[in-house]
């Protein structure tokens, strides 16, 4: 888990690089292997294999092959995850992306970073709409209410830099998106009524996107297995293969990366998800709610 990007010399420590070294750590101590006979397998030093099983390098195909070989994983789609996963963080690492330019991203540049790679994200929120789904009007609403703060302009950057983020559900590759949605979200007058109309037609009108899916989990469901917080699961191929665990907190981002964390964190997104509306019961709940107001 981390909380941030560390930085060395020139190279970033990404949050798929951890997760690729994650995993061969755990390949070459099943294998009862040192980082020095992984060296000799790449015909390199330690220090070299030190900064892969980090993550501050991007890994090449023949290197990850090696290792493989070296551990005595022949699964090929045990190795085909691992070359996928490698190559997307190559990917990600080399790309200028838009937020670069918007300084309203700030300590969320990593989660957008991957976000624009991901093949599917499915979000638990309890206080808030997700921010792909927001209108700019409720983004402005939840900047002015303290989400940013310094220079008067990073209000509008904030928005700006949702409102870009939602074209991954709407430009090609699209993003699958998967939310759930707690009432209070859809109830919290954030800026006041008429904003809070606008955003819950927004809900109503992203249903109809064949990628997204929305569920409510009403105040009726009563105790249920999502009270512990909300979080994102971001994906890269097929669910559960590469996923990656982000929850913001109160002075910082909270990252898991582990597999067997992530795996906990999708079978309780599954309970949560069983416990929710259907998305046709969503969809009229969501317009009741707006009638109401």
């Amino acid at each position: 888990m981390t909380t941030s990007q560390p930085m060395q010399g020139n190279s970033t420590s990404t949050v798929l690089g951890r997760r690729l070294g994650g995993e061969l750590i755990k390949l070459r101590t099943a294998a009862g292997l040192t980082q020095t006979h992984a060296a000799k397998a790449l015909t390199g030093s330690t220090t070299k294999v030190a900064k892969m099983e980090r993550g501050w390098v991007p890994m090449r195909d023949p290197d990850i092959r090696a290792l493989c070989e070296l551990y005595g994983v022949s699964d090929p789609a045990a190795v085909g995850g691992l070359l996928e996963l490698a190559k997307i963080d190559r990917e990600r690492r080399k790309a200028k992306g838009w937020w670069n330019d918007f300084p309203g991203v700030g300590a969320m540049h990593e989660y957008v970073a991957l976000e624009s790679v991901a093949t599917s994200i499915r979000t638990w929120q309890v206080s808030y709409i997700p921010g792909l789904l927001q209108t700019p009007e409720y983004a402005r609403a939840l900047a002015k209410g303290g989400s940013t703060e310094g220079h008067p302009d990073d209000g509008e950057q904030f928005v700006a830099a949702r409102i870009t983020r939602q074209r991954r559900l709407t430009e090609e590759p699209r993003l699958a998106l998967r939310a759930v949605i707690h009432e209070s979200a859809l109830r919290h007058l954030v800026g006041g009524e008429e904003v809070m109309c606008q955003q819950l037609e927004r809900l109503e009108q992203a249903t109809e996107l064949a990628n997204v899916a929305i569920q409510v989990l009403p105040f009726a469901a009563g105790e249920h297995p999502g009270m512990s917080g909300a979080f994102n699961i971001i994906s890269f191929t097929e669910p559960g293969a590469m996923d990656v665990v982000y929850s913001e907190t109160a002075f910082g981002q909270l990252w898991i990366e582990g597999g067997d964390e992530a795996a906990q964190r999708d079978k309780l997104f599954a309970r949560i998800a069983s416990a929710a509306l259907t998305e046709s019961e969503s969809r009229s709940f969501i317009n009741a709610v707006r009638g109401e107001m």
